[in-house]
């Protein structure tokens, strides 16, 4: 199958043994960040195929598609936090993506959002937690978005949901207006981090201090991409009994092969290295919720764009089940030619 963008999903054969029903959320939120554009990204997605090329995996995928959230902001909360830039909308955004993604898990879907900046992950790993409660967290990033609005040397807020989600970093937030309906109950022990490659100093000090399970991209030279998954997994879920929730930015992958981002860092993971990852993630059979966030379309030129795109899209299918095999037919041999009858 190609697309606009020139994504090559070959059409599999349609064999799966099990149904997966997935729901489609867009989120074209960019204020948690400064570059304009990050916010088309689900339309761009969308108009490029990404809901037919998960069709087009197996005939057992029912995927649903609910549309892009709308929110309406409350200007009384307008610079209530200091160093939180743009906080209302966030709080407006996030309150309303949170209920979405919970009504998608409970309708028994598997929750694809698709960003906009990686500060709607406060949302997302939220309504996953509201619907699942036990969740553990991969979050591939060149960065650890960990600070508070003390650390951040920008105050943009893509740099801070984990810090925002974890219950261990309660106490080093003020009062959070407008945010009541989200408590951070999620353990920093349940979240690891895959792709770092650029931390600040004090999100450094505190993956030392807390132990945090991350691998940058020194030990995905090191133990190749498929150990660093394995042992991730072990780390936060040892009973492999929880619900999976993986939050990737796209610049986790290298700028060479996605580079229409608004921070890219060299030196990242390959696209295969980005695919093989959610194929592990797929095998586990406890996925339930994915985003994937931070594709500005409105960066570089449109050969960069269409990269960047079609990175995208290969990831999220491999997440649900696209093989680079090729899947069996369900019969031993090949079709038997059937000679013309003489009469």
């Amino acid at each position: 199958m190609f697309n606009r963008v020139g994504v090559r999903l070959i059409n599999q054969v349609r064999n799966a043994s099990s149904k997966t029903e997935i729901g489609v959320v867009g989120v074209p939120f960019e204020k948690g960040q400064r570059k304009v554009g990050v916010g088309n990204a689900p339309k761009v997605m969308r108009d490029a195929g990404l809901i037919n090329s998960l069709k087009q995996i197996h005939d057992k995928i029912d995927v649903k598609d609910y549309g892009d959230i709308t929110y309406s902001i409350d200007h009384d909360i307008s610079n209530a936090v200091p160093n939180m830039i743009m906080y209302e909308h966030m709080v407006a955004c996030a309150k309303a993506l949170s209920k979405q993604v919970t009504e998608i898990l409970n309708d028994g879907r598997i929750c694809l959002t698709i960003g906009g900046d990686h500060s709607i992950a406060v949302a997302t790993v939220d309504g996953h937690i509201q619907a699942k409660s036990n969740v553990a967290l991969l979050w591939i990033d060149a960065h650890a978005d960990i600070n508070t609005n003390l650390t951040s040397t920008s105050g943009n807020l893509h740099g801070m949901p984990v810090a925002l989600l974890t219950k261990e970093l309660s106490d080093y937030w003020p009062y959070l207006p407008g945010m009541d309906w989200q408590k951070p109950v999620m353990s920093i022990r349940n979240v690891a981090y895959i792709g770092l490659r650029s931390v600040d100093s004090f999100e450094r000090l505190l993956i030392d201090n807390m132990g945090i399970t991350a691998f940058g991209m020194e030990e995905v030279e090191k133990f190749g991409i498929d150990q660093c998954v394995h042992m991730a997994l072990e780390k936060i879920d040892p009973t492999h009994s929880k619900s999976i929730h993986v939050s990737f930015d796209i610049d986790s992958i290298d700028s060479l092969e996605a580079p229409s981002t608004g921070t890219p860092v060299r030196g990242g993971l390959t696209l295969r290295e980005g695919i093989h990852l959610m194929e592990v993630i797929h095998k586990t059979g406890r996925l339930s919720a994915i985003d994937l966030v931070e594709v500005n379309p409105s960066i570089g030129t449109k050969h960069n764009v269409d990269l960047t795109v079609s990175a995208a899209i290969h990831i999220i299918a491999a997440a649900f089940g696209y093989s680079r095999k090729g899947l069996r037919p369900k019969v031993d041999d090949l079709p038997i030619q059937t000679p013309p009858s003489s009469t």
